[in-house]
């Protein structure tokens, strides 16, 4: 029985050639494209894509009924056959006339980057929230393509692009798509609405929060859980993390702040899941501290870091307070660490499994959320304002002073931004 069963897997997975085409517009727009080419095959490989082989084309420009070259097209036909392919995965994104006139020529499903990642996040979603996030992406990409789908759609055997709304679906008319498109925003408004109230009743406790952001498996998760002992799941693969954790961090004062986990960036990501993933993603924008986390170890770390601070700017979050943190230094070729940066207060280069490293970076959070230091001179009766200075710094001196209670606080400059004209009557000037 098992036997069968593991037979019928392997009829059922998907087999790939990987396509790219490189045009000087897309060379501009993308990045290095040998380096997007490989990225497909982790796609792939994330995905459950056996890859069999990749194909590259080099064009002045692309073509409108084919995307690569009617000779090109014959040639991934014949490596198709030769291998024995199921798919043909695109690294560009395909209009739907594209998808429509390769699958009527080549007779394989026909896939693109943008609904590989798409099949990848249907794959990981776990929660209500990102299971609605994904459907809302994959619905709002597929709608203009509908007619370009007709063959992927009834193929037997499912696999990749066929995960996440469901074929019946996608087969029924665009009004119903788009209605349910409309019922999917509206829930997802609800789930922004509770989100800002919560982060606002966060605030008002005087509680920090630090974002951790960075390139898809850049070893986010694994710094949330060294730092908290968050049971979260790490694996050294395509976004291993879907849906945000949040935990609270103890820095060495005491002070606690939370510490939130995003979904990894990548090169060329899906405008339509930036979008549905806004809400979630919002959690950078309301940060005190961003922590930009880097696989120190990558060949293409720079380029990584350009794309992370690209989204980081779509979400309106660039002009947030920044470390950026250089990990994974342990992974780093014995001659590749000399090209990392020095530590300084923006920059961290270290390893997350590493105690030391961990407690400088904890150290490093703290000083950078502390800020200035003032001294208040309170009213003794006023407990509420006692209280919130209590709640927004770090007391590090008090005393009485006849009727009032003099308190020297380390606080951060967005705290004393969001409580500091509640207390500006009583600094004392000195």
């Amino acid at each position: 029985m098992r036997q069968g069963t593991y037979e019928t897997d392997r009829e059922l997975q998907d087999r790939a050639v990987l396509v790219s085409l490189v045009t000087p517009d897309i060379k501009r727009g993308s990045g290095d494209p040998e380096h997007s080419l490989q990225e497909l095959v982790s796609l792939a490989e994330t995905a459950g894509v056996e890859v069999l082989s990749t194909l590259t084309q080099n064009k002045e420009s692309v073509d409108t009924k084919w995307f690569i070259g009617k000779g090109k097209v014959e040639e991934l036909r014949a490596v198709a056959e030769e291998l024995g392919a199921t798919t043909a995965i695109f690294d560009q994104e395909l209009s739907g006339a594209q998808v429509r006139n390769l699958e009527e020529a080549l007779d394989l499903k026909i896939i693109d980057r943008t609904q590989l990642i798409l099949d990848i996040f249907a794959q990981r979603a776990k929660t209500r929230e990102g299971i609605i996030q994904v459907e809302l992406a994959q619905l709002s990409y597929l709608l203009p393509r509908l007619s370009g789908h007709g063959k992927n759609l009834s193929r037997l055997g499912g696999g990749i692009g066929t995960r996440g709304p469901g074929e019946t679906k996608l087969e029924t008319d665009r009004r119903h798509i788009r209605d349910r498109i409309s019922d999917l925003k509206q829930v997802l408004d609800e789930v922004v609405r509770h989100r800002t109230l919560h982060r606002e009743r966060r605030r008002k406790s005087g509680v920090q929060q630090v974002a951790l952001v960075g390139y898809t498996n850049a070893g986010k998760s694994t710094l949330l859980r060294e730092l908290t002992a968050a049971d979260v799941y790490v694996e050294n693969q395509l976004f291993a993390t879907l849906d945000p954790t949040s935990r609270t961090l103890e820095l060495p004062s005491g002070k606690e702040v939370i510490l939130t986990d995003t979904v990894g960036f990548i090169q060329n990501l899906p405008h339509d899941l930036v979008a549905a993933f806004r809400a979630t993603l919002e959690e950078v924008c309301e940060a005190d501290l961003v922590l930009h986390v880097i696989d120190s170890s990558s060949i293409m770390r720079e380029e990584q870091i350009r794309v992370v601070e690209r989204i980081m700017s779509e979400l309106g979050a660039s002009g947030k307070t920044t470390l950026m943190i250089y990990n994974k230094i342990d992974m780093c070729e014995d001659d590749g660490t000399q090209l990392l940066p020095v530590n300084g207060q923006d920059t961290l280069v270290m390893s997350a499994y590493n105690e030391d490293d961990l407690l400088r970076l904890k150290q490093t959070i703290q000083d950078r959320l502390t800020g200035d230091t003032k001294t208040f001179l309170l009213p003794a009766e006023r407990g509420d304002l006692i209280a919130l200075v209590y709640r927004t710094g770090d007391v590090i001196e008090q005393s009485v002073d006849g009727d009032n209670m003099r308190l020297t606080v380390q606080l951060s400059k967005q705290d004393y931004e969001v409580h500091g004209h509640k207390l500006e009557a009583f600094v004392e000037q000195v």
